[in-house]
């Protein structure tokens, strides 16, 4: 046996779940750094007086480099390993973070969240892979899932420090408490994140074997491990490409597909809910804690779907979830009258959405083989962000067409499945998806 196989079927050992852990805390940084412009959005507007079209470019600079980092820092990830992409992305966001905290007019924040939304990309594609590529089978689920529900608790957790920092020290402490932290999180990396397992064993850098017994070590698998042959690439195509040959363009397209949907449909919850149900005839404190429910809803939901997934198959739970997310919407828009039910409602469309995010991480890696997984990953991650771009675009075009706040959130029902048609055709493509 290999090591990778001794990794899938073996008991995770405390250093895999540091591992886990360390991705979990990327994450949660990904949810304070990403949000931190929501947190401090007016003080900046009054700061500056920009108008609203000024304060969307703002918005549209941190999604447009989330998008660049997923789409090109993974390519680099395939060439010269999983490890130095994320110190290269942690050390963007945290450069990012601190720039913003000194800048003197909107244009220049505008490029700081250019360089922070970099990193946070970048982040997002190597936490996926390292974290699934350091599981087991029986728990790569679920441990996808802790990482993913870090997001969410970044996002809560930053909201409550933004409000105590910004009445205290201004809005501009918030970016550098943040880049503080994310600072401190690239020491820690820079002395225990290891390498992936599947990089060297693929592309056998120089010193591959001796860090592979050492990594092998630390999880508890004595022995010498041997590196299997390498395998030479007689005609050299870049890995974008290659997500487009036979053997995967049929899973790329579906995963693609199914990524957009699930983006368009949890950014639109996400980003209108409180407006709505505030227009709808709920005062600004209530449409704010039908919002939170939802955060809260996304961070539970990702859990469940990791202990779900550890027990049956990751794609049907995923479909399940995509049916639910679909019925679910319809149920809480219908029932937003009442807040008590728009509470628990809310909950489990958050819950059930972002379950359906946590089981795209779990399930995109495992198409892609080692030597493009990154690219894959980065690539699918990177695409589904025009759902998110286009969700609050779309869906204030169509209010302003008319459009009822019932038939919006019976549009997203049909997005969702959409998205569960995808995954049918991704689930015939099994026999060819690779094990992780």
């Amino acid at each position: 046996m290999n090591l990778r196989e001794t990794i899938d079927n073996s008991p995770m050992s405390g250093y895999q779940w540091a591992i886990v852990i360390m991705a979990a805390i990327m994450n949660l940084l990904d949810g304070f750094d990403v949000l931190a412009l929501a947190f401090t959005a007016t003080a900046i507007r009054n700061e500056f007086g920009l108008t609203g079209v000024e304060l969307g470019y703002l918005f549209s600079a941190g999604l447009f480099g989330m998008t660049a980092g997923s789409l090109f820092l993974a390519p680099f990830a395939d060439k010269v390993g999983r490890r130095p992409l994320l110190l290269l992305a942690v050390a963007l966001s945290a450069i990012g973070m601190f720039g913003s905290a000194f800048v003197s007019d909107y244009k220049i924040l505008a490029f700081w969240r250019v360089i922070t939304g970099l990193g946070v990309g970048g982040i997002l594609v190597g936490t996926n892979v390292i974290t699934s590529e350091y599981s087991s089978k029986k728990w790569r689920s679920f441990a996808i899932s802790v990482y993913a529900a870090g997001f969410g608790i970044g996002a809560m957790l930053g909201g409550m420090f933004a409000v105590v920092l910004q009445a205290e020290y201004g809005w501009r402490s918030v970016y550098l408490v943040g880049a503080i932290l994310t600072g401190l999180c690239f020491i820690a990396l820079l002395f225990w994140l290891p390498e992936s397992i599947d990089f060297l064993t693929s592309k056998q850098p120089q010193n591959a074997k001796i860090k592979l017994n050492k990594i092998a070590a630390k999880m508890g698998f004595v022995g010498d491990w041997a590196l299997p042959p390498k395998v030479e690439q007689t005609v050299r195509r870049l890995p974008i490409s290659q997500l487009f040959s036979p053997q995967y363009l049929r899973s790329t397209l579906s995963i693609w597909l199914a990524f957009i949907a699930i983006m368009f449909s949890y950014y639109f919850v996400s980003s209108w809910t409180p407006a709505l149900l505030k227009e709808a005839g709920m005062t600004t404190e209530q449409s704010v804690t039908v919002g939170m429910m939802i955060s809260l809803g996304g961070t539970a939901g990702a859990l469940l779907y990791g202990l779900l997934a550890g027990r049956w198959s990751a794609r049907s739970v995923l479909i399940l979830f995509t049916l639910g997310s679909a019925l679910m919407s319809v149920i809480f828009i219908l029932s937003s009258a009442t807040l008590w039910l728009a509470m628990l409602f809310g909950i489990l469309v958050g819950a059930l959405m972002n379950g359906c995010i946590s089981g795209l991480y779990t399930l995109n890696p495992a198409i892609y083989a080692a030597d493009i997984r990154s690219t894959g990953v980065g690539w699918s991650i990177g695409v589904g962000r025009i759902g998110a771009i286009l969700a609050p675009t779309v869906a204030g075009m169509l209010l302003d067409n008319g459009w009822e706040k019932q038939s919006l959130y019976i549009g997203v029902a049909f997005v969702m499945l959409i998205s569960t048609v995808a995954l049918c055709f991704l689930k015939a493509q099994s026999s060819k998806v690779r094990s992780v």
